[in-house]
């Protein structure tokens, strides 16, 4: 007899109601439901045995895992309407003071109930807080010494699918803990052009997904730097400095907050608060999804590959045979870790010359955001990896990268929509061209 699932989510806590056997079978059915239903910032749920006539020890082993995952997180399983037999069996397995048992729903939902921290102040400590857009972001001090984007190989190029062996580079493992670009792993250079795609480093982890047709990432995480094994790349733009500033929000908005909506809030406050605010950001967002827009290139932008009517890859003409763009939110609930680049077209970009800004920037026509800004994401997607913002973020980041369950990685559009986030913001002073 299968066990049925219902769920229902009250003051962001979901309440699960089970209906049948919690037998072998019914508790590998509650195990896989379990997947859609605990989201990587689930911190407590409610189970309703109300219908649960039958209980065995395979049952209260998805219950105990459960419970452990949760206290990782500091937070609760608690169970309602326990039936006669279930607590026998209970008591029998010696679990019955182990597992938290409820005499009504209002009780446990207290029990559940995370407490929203004071508006500014973070973990018991006072920090500004400013509003955007009804969104409340809370700010820690960080670093104050300087920050710069090292760019190497050419963009120009990447866009013109104009790469030739001569223009790769290679890149160490802990050359780049935060970049984005071009890039492969392979043999040489020769193995690796072939198959360059969209990439990005994370704290000695290098992901990307090649250009061969799959679609399917791949990536690698080494133990210790031999040199043996180099990253290639035709273009990259990877962060040399500090967090100047770390972000921390919580949308109320059910549908989340995009990129977009972000950047342009740390736009408008940098604006507002830093005299030498030079109009470049540089972003490393560790969050939880609302829904991920991607797009990728489908082929090495290498000089045999350029477009007959020698346009750009991104030029109208070009544009679906070399980019898979996907607009269907995906992901809901898993744990993004991104780094970006975001310019911030109306303001004072004085401080750059024109080179070093067209190193950098693009205009991609599958985001349909303003001209106002230009952003440029690439994040990998993981589940089953807690978020809890009282974590130092660049630790967790590579927690995350090397022991998370890795899921996807891509190129993010603007419209990629964030639940909550704890984001290192680096104000860029100075843009480096390594050709």
């Amino acid at each position: 007899m299968s066990i049925e699932i219902r769920l229902a989510n009250e003051d962001e806590v979901p309440i699960v109601t089970l209906t049948g056997r919690l037998d072998g079978f019914g508790a590998q059915q509650l195990e896989t439901g379990l997947k859609e239903i605990v989201r990587d910032d689930t911190r407590s749920v409610i189970f309703n045995l109300a219908g649960v006539d039958y209980l065995s020890s395979a049952g209260i082993r998805v219950l105990l895992g459960l419970k452990k995952r949760l206290k990782l997180r500091d937070g609760t399983l608690a169970l309602i309407n326990v039936r006669e037999f279930p607590k026998s069996v209970l008591e029998m397995a010696g679990f019955l003071k182990v597992l938290d048992i409820y005499p009504t729903l209002q009780e446990a939902q207290v029990a559940c109930r995370v407490k929203p921290s004071e508006e500014g102040v973070l973990f018991g400590v006072r920090h500004p807080s400013f509003v955007v857009d009804g969104v409340t972001y809370t700010i820690e001090p960080g670093s104050p010494k300087g920050a710069s984007l090292i760019v190497t190989g050419s963009l120009l190029k990447v866009l013109n699918s104009a790469i030739t062996l001569q223009d790769i580079r290679t890149l160490g493992f802990k050359e780049a803990d935060y970049s984005l670009g071009l890039g492969a792993l392979g043999k040489d250079a020769a193995d690796a052009l072939p198959l360059m795609g969209e990439m990005i480093t994370l704290h000695g982890s290098m992901v990307y997904v090649p250009t061969d047709g799959h679609f399917t990432p791949d990536f690698f995480t080494p133990v210790k730097e031999t040199g043996e094994v180099k990253i290639f790349t035709g273009f990259n733009v990877r962060l040399s400095g500090p967090f100047h500033e770390l972000f921390t929000f919580e949308t109320p908005h059910e549908n989340g907050v995009s990129l977009a909506e972000v950047y342009s809030a740390i736009f408008i406050l940098a604006r507002a608060r830093k005299a030498d605010f030079k109009g470049i950001i540089s972003l490393v967002i560790w969050g939880v999804v609302e829904g991920v827009i991607s797009s990728e290139i489908t082929h090495s932008p290498m000089q045999e590959r350029a477009p007959a009517n020698h346009k750009s890859i991104m030029d109208p003409e070009n544009y679906d045979e070399w980019n898979d763009t996907n607009r269907e939110p995906r992901y809901r609930g898993d744990t993004l870790v991104s780094f970006g680049i975001g310019i911030d077209l109306s303001g004072d970009l004085s401080t750059f010359s024109s080179e070093d800004l067209d190193a950098l920037h693009y205009v991609h026509p599958g985001n349909k955001g303003t001209a106002t800004m230009y952003l440029h994401n690439h994040g990998v997607v993981f589940r089953n990896t807690p978020y809890d913002p009282k974590f130092e973020i660049s630790r967790q980041v590579k927690t995350i990268a090397e022991d998370g369950e890795f899921v996807d990685m891509r190129h993010l559009m603007d419209e990629t929509r964030l639940r909550k986030a704890k984001i290192g913001v680096s104000y860029i002073s100075s843009i480096e061209r390594h050709e």
